[in-house]
């Protein structure tokens, strides 16, 4: 007998597993920020070894500074929550919170035994309001890899991955790495990081999230 109730829509089912561990969620996305931040910030104001400033490059002068890209810069924060929001399993979130997890520390360790800088941008930060308080915060340390980038990339293809499986049209596909390549392209327009940081924080967060991803296929038979 043929099944009366369509599926839902790809919309609805989204909407649906959001609630799903709701609180585990909502606990665990702003711990996880808080740990990583007091981490960087540590590491940031007190590096163990001298610190090196990274190459200046050609596409780097290609790239205006631009400090409207702010607003992309700090989205991260909202667009790194989405994909755990969006898992429906404590399985499956503990297994995302566990590579993600791996990807920050990788990145910890290399600030720890080569702390990094980005070269002295010549912008008066005190004409752009919204960038200086950013650099008092994050003064363009902890640079290489770019974790910014990273955190990003890793959350694009994991999103795509969850958005796929719920049959998201090819619109919100596209919606989401346009968002990541915002974001992505924000890192070098605010000179928080240069190109070099940007590509290996995009091998960093890619590489993760396709282990990650590799292994939850091993295993789904178990």
């Amino acid at each position: 007998m043929r099944d009366s109730h369509p599926p839902l829509a790809w919309y609805r089912q989204l909407a649906a597993v959001v609630t799903q561990h709701i609180w585990l969620k909502a606990t665990v996305t702003p711990l996880f920020i808080a740990v990583f931040f007091g981490a960087y910030l540590y590491l940031l104001k007190s590096p163990v070894y001298p610190i090196t400033v990274m190459p200046f490059t050609v596409l780097d002068q290609y790239i205006g500074f631009e400090p409207r890209a702010i607003w992309l810069y700090v989205s991260l924060w909202v667009y790194v929550s989405l994909p755990p929001a969006l898992l429906g399993t404590r399985r499956e979130l503990f297994d995302y919170a566990a590579a993600m997890a791996a990807t920050c520390m990788m990145g910890l360790v290399i600030f720890y035994f080569w702390p990094t800088a980005v070269p002295v941008a010549q912008v008066d930060w005190a004409l752009h309001p919204g960038m200086d308080f950013l650099k008092n915060m994050d003064a363009g340390g902890n640079a290489f890899p770019s974790l910014h980038v990273a955190t990003a990339a890793f959350s694009a293809i994991w999103f795509s991955f969850i958005l796929s499986r719920f049959g998201a049209p090819p619109w919100v596909l596209a919606l989401n790495w346009a968002w990541c390549a915002g974001i992505v392209y924000s890192t070098v327009a605010t000179r928080q990081h240069v190109v070099v940081d940007v590509v290996a924080g995009l091998v960093l967060g890619i590489l993760a999230a396709h282990l990650s991803l590799r292994r939850r296929y091993v295993r789904i038979p178990l």
